[in-house]
């Protein structure tokens, strides 16, 4: 059996988080102690607080384990906010009532009024079980915290694709309205810039759910119109003058940039963002419609960079996992 080539190596939710990564492992197995100390080290970095605790949050048996440190610790605002993430994946799952959910969020909030996280959990609630009012008021509440939050502009991305569902997809559809207001008003250097392209892709999702886009995306011209080629030029412009790679969720966002090039035609762009990720494939946008992320991935790089003229991997057959995202 051929030894997989490192290119496409198995990722988890953490993104590339080695400690998150290290310290979910530990949490399975009852390690509460761990994420407290991960946690302290995190300290108010409010995008990198979010994502290590939603990750946390999908260990198996986290809700139980929070419990636990809550029991120990009941002064633990940490405890509470993780505690209150792993009731939201369990109403999710149906495991847990979102009245529970909903409750776990705001002891949570009530504990630790300027952390934007327990509200993150409350929007996750409300984008899946929730009304456009209960997602709304958590969003404002996310962002009188933290005013650029990453997930939380994300996820309000995604839920605003999904109304007006035959309302066609100009730029005041409610979606690119929000994306680009998003994207406008954010500091120079944050990855909001491509939330333009976030939205793009999420209203297709939406557009093909209801069926009035194809199942493939090549087929769609979705990602053809002078309003996507505007959205996708403004988006790679920023891209090439970025520096930050150390944001938490900076692999979503280079997935997402590299679904739309790749979807205009853009084979060189695509090809560079798709050397950029490297093993980081994420399921969102890849899954979109019903496609399999794996596959839909491959297959999207491979062109790119035999278009390009750049070799391909050595062992393209290795298996690879995209790293999972939970649809919220």
């Amino acid at each position: 059996m051929p030894t997989p080539c490192p290119d496409l190596r198995a990722l988890t939710p953490a993104l590339g988080d080695a400690e998150l990564a290290v310290t979910a492992d530990a949490l399975a197995l009852g390690q509460w102690a761990r994420v407290r100390t991960l946690l302290t080290g995190t300290g108010a970095d409010w995008d990198l607080r979010g994502h290590r605790l939603t990750v946390l949050a999908t260990s198996p048996g986290s809700a139980a384990w929070a419990a636990d440190w809550l029991l120990a610790e009941p002064d633990s605002g940490d405890a509470a906010t993780l505690l209150a993430l792993a009731t939201v994946r369990l109403a999710l799952r149906g495991a847990s009532s979102t009245t529970a959910a909903a409750r776990a969020c705001a002891t949570a909030a009530g504990m630790l009024p300027d952390d934007p996280t327990p509200w993150l959990g409350a929007l996750i609630l409300a984008r899946r079980c929730g009304t456009p009012d209960g997602q709304e008021h958590a969003f404002r509440q996310i962002r009188a915290r933290h005013r650029d939050h990453h997930h939380a502009h994300h996820l309000m991305t995604a839920a605003l694709a999904e109304r007006q569902p035959d309302g066609g997809d100009g730029p005041r559809h409610p979606a690119h309205d929000f994306a680009a207001r998003a994207a406008e008003r954010a500091p120079a250097d944050s990855p909001l810039a491509l939330l333009p392209v976030v939205a793009h892709a999420e209203r297709y999702r939406a557009l093909a759910a209801a069926g009035l886009a194809p199942s493939d995306p090549a087929d769609s011209g979705h990602w053809s119109t002078r309003h996507a080629h505007q959205v996708l030029q403004a988006a790679f412009d920023w891209w090439l003058e970025w520096e930050g790679e150390d944001h938490p969720r900076r692999t979503i966002d280079l997935n997402f940039l590299a679904h739309a090039l790749f979807h205009e035609g853009r084979m060189a762009e695509a090809a560079a963002l798709f050397q950029r990720i490297g093993p980081h494939p994420t399921r969102a946008p890849w899954s979109y419609a019903g496609r399999d992320a794996e596959g839909a991935f491959r297959a999207a790089r491979a062109t790119a960079l035999r278009r390009a003229g750049t070799p391909p991997p050595a062992d393209p057959a290795a298996p690879m996992t995209p790293t999972p995202m939970t649809k919220v």
